[in-house]
This record gives C-alpha cells, sequence and structure tokens, in this order.
C-alpha cells in the first residue's frame, strides 16, 4: 500500500494512493478542517504559534530552558504534555476529526528530549506521583527518587494522553513515533512506553526523512529495528520535496520490504511520479 501526507486536500485523494494523510494542525500552529475520506493527522505537542503567545506553555529544563525552536536540536516550539488547558483543547481537535474522518493520526507525541520538564506543574504532579507511589508501597520514599522515576512519570503521562485521544477516535488509531528503533531511547528521549501505548495503537508511523537518500542502508537498519521492536503493524513515511525520482525509488524499494504501507511526505506529485516511473520500468524488458 501507498499513502501521501499532505497540507493539500485534493492531493489527499489521488487515485496514486491508497491512503491520504491531512494535515488538521501541523506545528506551525496551522490549522484547518478535516476533509472526509482521509486521515486527520494532528501534531500534538508541536505548536509554535501556541508557544510564540504562550511562551509558558513550553517544557522547562533543569536549568530553565525552554524547548522553543530557537534551542538546538528543536525545529519547532514544544507544547509540555502536563498542560490541562492545551491537552483538553487537543481532545477536542481529536473529537471534531472523529466526527468527520474515524481514522485519526496522532503526531508530535511526548516530552521534547529526556531533560524535560522541570516546570512548576511538572514538579508538583510529580511529586505527589511519588507519594501516592510510596503510599502504596510501590517504591522508595521521595528524598530518594532517581531519573529513573522521573522516566517512569513522564512515560505515565504520554500513555494517559495516548489512551484518552484513542478513546475518541472510532476508527484506526494511528501514531508517529521519532525513528529511534533502540531499546529504551524512546521511553528515555520522548516518555514513550512503546509496550504500555500499542494496545491504544492500530499501526504507527516512522518518518525516516533524507533529503537525497543517495544511501539507503540506514533506511533499512532502522526499519528492520521497527520490525523487531513492534507488535504493531508500522508504516513508513519517506520524504519527497526536491527529492530525485530514481533514488526515491530506490528508498520506496527499501521501505516497502519492512513497512505495511509506505508514505511519501509534502511532495505528492514527486511521490506519484516514484510510483508511475516505477511501473513503467516494471513494464519495459521485453525481450524478443
Amino acid at each position: 500500500m501507498y499513502g501521501v501526507v499532505t497540507r493539500n486536500e485534493e492531493e489527499a485523494r489521488w487515485p496514486d494512493f491508497d491512503r491520504g494523510f491531512y494535515e488538521v494542525k501541523d506545528v506551525s500552529g496551522r490549522s484547518a478542517e478535516p476533509v472526509p475520506e482521509t486521515v486527520s493527522m494532528i501534531s500534538c505537542f508541536g505548536d509554535n504559534a501556541a508557544v510564540e503567545e504562550n511562551p509558558d506553555l513550553a517544557p522547562v529544563s533543569p536549568d530553565g530552558q525552554r524547548a522553543t525552536r530557537e534551542r538546538t536540536y528543536f525545529d519547532w516550539a514544544y507544547v509540555c504534555p502536563t498542560h490541562d488547558g492545551y491537552r483538553e483543547g487537543l481532545l477536542e481537535i481529536v473529537a471534531d476529526c472523529a466526527d468527520v474522518t474515524p481514522d485519526v493520526r496522532l503526531d508530535d507525541i511526548g516530552f521534547p528530549r529526556p531533560e524535560y520538564c522541570y516546570c512548576d506543574r511538572c514538579n508538583e504532579r510529580f511529586e505527589s506521583w511519588v507519594r501516592a507511589r510510596d503510599e502504596r508501597g510501590e517504591g522508595p520514599p521521595p528524598a530518594e527518587t532517581t531519573v529513573e522515576d522521573r522516566y517512569e512519570w513522564r512515560a505515565e503521562v504520554i500513555t494517559d494522553f495516548v489512551e484518552e485521544a484513542a478513546e475518541r477516535i472510532p476508527g484506526r488509531t494511528y501514531m508517529t513515533l521519532y525513528p529511534d528503533p533502540y531499546d529504551g531511547h524512546l521511553y528515555e528521549r520522548a516518555g514513550i512506553d512503546i509496550d504500555a501505548v500499542e494496545p491504544y495503537v492500530d499501526e504507527f508511523v516512522v518518518p525516516l526523512y533524507d533529503t537525497n537518500y543517495g544511501t539507503t542502508y540506514w533506511l533499512e537498519t532502522i526499519a528492520k529495528g521497527f520490525e523487531s521492536r513492534l507488535e504493531t503493524p508500522f508504516s513508513v513515511e519517506l520524504y519527497t520535496v526536491n527529492v530525485d525520482i530514481d533514488n526515491l525509488i530506490h528508498a520506496l524499494e527499501v521501505a516497502e520490504g519492512y513497512g505495511e504501507s509506505v508514505l511519501f511526505g509534502y511532495d505528492a506529485s514527486n511521490g506519484r511520479a516514484a510510483l508511475r516511473r516505477r511501473k513503467a520500468d516494471e513494464r519495459d524488458g521485453v525481450e524478443w
């Protein structure tokens, strides 16, 4: 199967693709109405506009650095996953999309990096979580907590959100994963406990982006890692903007050996050209 990821309504319905993922909310903060017969795609905790309007939404590191796009590592601004008002707004968006498109993709899920978040709200909730756990006799007292305890708490925050979102999605629940399949990395980086969220997700999407795809051994390595790690089906998303068609076809041939489907991101014309070129090549080669 082949799909497209796009911000253009008409491209999401092109017959060349089996599935169209239409961005209803992206990391810029731009929003659009969901489009019937597509998969609504929602950037959950990436939102430049929201953080620009209210900087207090951004997660905070122990030394007070906010997770905004001005910082190293971040291409967009993040929103703290414990902010109740923002979470409620996200869940309303999910429900609104589900009224139009039964299938919804949750994008940009999780904390931005291992050192986030230490805002006052997160600190208070973590301390309450530790006290409750201590009262149940399930862990050390608060004075003896470690970063591992913080990771465990963060994972519960993210799992709870995915569960709440999935309850509002009547069709397939898709969830994007940061492209790092190595054991414990998603848990430490983003607070994503794969085993905990898998019951709520029907299919994961792993973006394996390159602007060239001149070599693809790394693509195969990462895709194979997710194939080994996940029980749930996953699809590979390729970047298609200004990518050489022959290189894109090569990447496609590698990716489709592992994923449930291959998705073409943000240049539907290039994705369509790759599929048509390969189909034409397969018809060539008849010898007389």
